[in-house]
This record gives structure tokens, sequence and C-alpha cells, in this order.
């Protein structure tokens, strides 16, 4: 079922992930305090953005060349690090306020960022057994949207009673610690490493898997970097089935930024005719549904496994409905009810897309491929905010949550044209014979 090297992972990651929304509160409100400007204090979430988005670009480049758990305990390393001389630099004895300074670390690190989210969700099919796959991905699921949940109401009261500087210090041993764990896990389709320093991988690149060693290095010393940069999407649009559950992906973050907080607190204001603090109760309803469809997914995986690609699309089309409903809806009560029950068919609809990219590809290539996806969707996602604002500014922030209801349909219905890529037949990727299971 699950290996031990599976709970590192998910227990190193889950830390890492809880020290990052402590680390972002943090300097956003260090940023504002200094500068009383909300256009400087966004630079901190925007250069996160842009850095983790060209680390993705460059990834493939760092994953031919050594093994996964290394690389996600070289992102934790250089994290830590870099977190101590931050730290260093904005404390009380060193006093440094230079933004340019601060806006650096911030890119570093978030550049070191970058490729830890593909590299975890290649690592899980490694990590455990096929038919549990499902669930860990649930479980995974579940523990991103507690992070979420929980991460952003006690890291702004903590940096509130604490300050900056304090918080800053909790984030550096976070990441030293969730470093020290991600060192434990093992990657069991790897040799087991002769030394601490064995940190080099034997097959990263695709078809190398299946060829001598000595084939493998003679090949990737020959390979171009654009051979290696071009490898994970080649394979994600060559596949008719992981191209389908690419554009759905895609079809579906067009409409996923209405959820961000600035839309979300004009209609609360224009539509519910309440004030701020409704917009707070929204937030947490909404990442309360989050919580609870993972556990629902936990909870009934089995069932939910043999029906796999209708529970995908069941859980679009749910969500659609009921943004649809929130849209037109102008009571509060209704409205919390309404987001908090969008939770369970967005993480059915997200853990399925996922367990099938997982099942899609050669374990040896799912790291380029959810790079290349990464990438991808980071890119539509900030399309998808200059999208929905112009739809909200022209249209009104009624339309454009009908608009994103109707994009999610979009998306169910991609799925449904494509649906003879998820039936249980033979695929061939350059030259490797998959079985893709449902």
């Amino acid at each position: 079922m699950f290996k031990r090297s599976f709970y590192y992972l998910w227990g190193s990651q889950t830390l890492s992930n809880t020290v990052d929304v402590l680390y972002l509160v943090a300097l956003t409100t260090f940023v504002l305090e200094r500068t009383n400007s909300v256009i400087f204090a966004t630079l901190v979430p925007f250069f996160r953005v842009t850095a983790q988005l060209i680390s993705g670009l460059l990834a493939p480049l760092i994953i031919a060349k050594y093994r996964l758990p290394i690389l996600l305990a070289l992102s934790q390393c250089g994290q830590f690090l870099l977190f101590v001389l931050l730290a260093g630099y904005l404390s009380p004895w060193i006093g440094g306020e230079n933004l340019t300074i601060i806006y650096g670390f911030i890119i570093c690190i978030s550049f070191l960022d970058g490729w830890t989210t593909p590299t975890r969700n290649a690592l899980v099919p490694r990590l455990v057994s096929d038919h549990v796959l499902m669930k860990a991905n649930g479980l995974i699921a579940t523990t991103d949207q507690i992070v979420q949940f929980a991460g952003w109401a006690v890291s702004g009261l903590l940096v509130a009673m604490l300050g900056s500087f304090p918080v800053l210090l909790i984030v550096a041993s976070g990441y030293g610690l969730a470093m020290v764990v991600t060192f434990m896990i093992e990657d069991p389709t790897e040799p087991k490493r002769r030394n601490f320093w064995d940190w080099h991988g034997t097959a990263s690149s695709i078809g190398l898997s299946k060829q001598p060693r000595e084939h493998s290095e003679a090949n990737r010393r020959t390979a171009s970097r654009w051979d290696t940069l071009k490898e994970g999407w080649i394979v994600l649009f060559k596949s008719p089935r992981l191209r389908a559950l690419t554009m759905m992906d895609m079809t579906d973050m067009l409409g996923g930024s209405v959820w961000a907080g600035a839309f979300m607190l004009v209609f609360v204001k224009e539509v519910l005719h309440k004030n701020e603090q409704w917009w707070g109760y929204i937030n947490a309803s909404y990442f309360a549904g989050a919580v609870l469809g993972g556990l629902l997914v936990v909870a009934f995986v089995d069932r939910l496994e043999k029906r796999m690609f209708s529970v995908m699309l069941l859980g679009m089309l749910g969500y659609a409905v009921l943004t649809l409903l929130f849209a037109l809806n102008t009571s509060a009560p209704l409205a919390l009810l309404l987001v908090l029950l969008t939770g369970p068919f967005t993480e059915l609809a997200a853990v399925s897309r996922r367990t099938l990219i997982q099942r899609s590809a050669p374990k040896e290539l799912l790291p380029m491929v959810f790079s290349a996806q990464s990438t991808l969707l980071n890119t539509v996602f900030g399309v998808s905010l200059l999208l929905m604002s112009a739809a909200a500014e022209l249209f009104g922030i009624v339309n454009m949550y009908l608009f994103a209801a109707a994009l999610s349909v979009f998306a169910a219905l991609v799925g449904w044209i494509n649906r003879k890529s998820f039936v249980s037949v033979r695929k061939v990727i350059r030259g490797t014979e998959i079985e893709p299971k449902l």
C-alpha cells in the first residue's frame, strides 16, 4: 500500500506548504507596513508566481539529472538557507528595508519552490501501490486544503501577535525540519544510494528507462538541453488521453480565478449587500468545503475508483451547477451553503484528473509531464485573472460567475467528446506501451 517514504513526502510537503503561507503573509505585511503601498505589497505574490513559472519551464533540465527526492531536498535546503539570510537581513539588529533585496530573496526562494509540486505529484505513484493511488492523492489534497484553510487565519494571527521577524524565524525552522525529513525519502524505482552524495538519477529521460544504464548515460550526454525542455510537452500533447485531460484542466482553470479574493469581495458587496466580514465567512466556507471534499474522496475511494472518468465529469458538472446557482443567488446564508457544497465536487474532479494523469504516462516521464502542465496552468491562471477582470468590468460580477460556470460545462464537454481516450486500451507513447486504467 503506502511505502514509508510516502509518509515522509506527505509530512515534509505539508510542513513546507504551511510555512509557505506563513512567509507570504509575513513578508506582505512587512512590505505594507514599511511602504503603506498596496502596489508594493502586491508585488510579493507577483514576483513569487513569476519566479515559479520560470522555474517550471526550466525544471526538466534539473529533473533529467537528479533523483526526485534529492530535488525536493535541495529545494528545501536552498529555501532554508535563503530564509535564514532573509530573517537576518530583516532582524532588529540589521534592520534591512531595501525592497530590491527583499524582492530578490522572494524571487530566489520561489524559483527553488517552482519544481516541488511537479516533483511531488510525480513521486506519489512511485511510493504507493496503484490500487491506493487515488486515496493517496485524496489525502494530499485534503492536507493541502487544510493548510490553506487554517494557514491564512493562523498566519495572520501570528504576524499580528509576534511581528514579521519572529514569524520568519519560525518559517526558517520549518524549512529546516522539512529538509531533514525530505532527505529520508527513497525512490524505489532508482537504485539505492551508495552514499549521501549519490544524487544523480539513472533514467529520467523519455525512453531511457528501457535501455541499459551505459546507453542511458551516453544518450543523456548527447541529448540537447532543448530536447530535454520539450520532452514533457511532447508527451503531454502526443497522448490523446493526456491531451484531453490538459485541455479540460486549461478550460476549467480559465474560470477558476473567480474565487480570488477581489472578485469575491465585489460579489459580497454588490450582490449580497454585506460587508467584509461576510467576505471572510465565504472564503472560510470555500476552504471548508474543499477539506470536506478531500475527506469524502478518501472515505469512498473504493467506489470512486471504479468509475473515475464518470466521477470526474460529475464533479465538473456539479461544480458548474453550484457556481450558476451562486451567481443567481442574493441570500448571504444560502451563498455560504452553495460555496461549501462546491468543495466536494471540486475535489472529486481535481483528484480524479490528477490520478488519471499519473496513470497515463510511464512513471519516469511524469516529472516532465507535470512540469509542463504546471507551467501551462500557471500561465492560464494569469490569463484567467485578466479575462475575468475584463468580464466583471464589462458585463458585471454576476455575469462573470455565469461565464465561469459555462466554462466548467465546456470543460466537461471536452472530456465527453474525448471519452474514447479513457477506455482501457493500449496506448503507445514514443515506443513505450502502457495500459491505462480507470
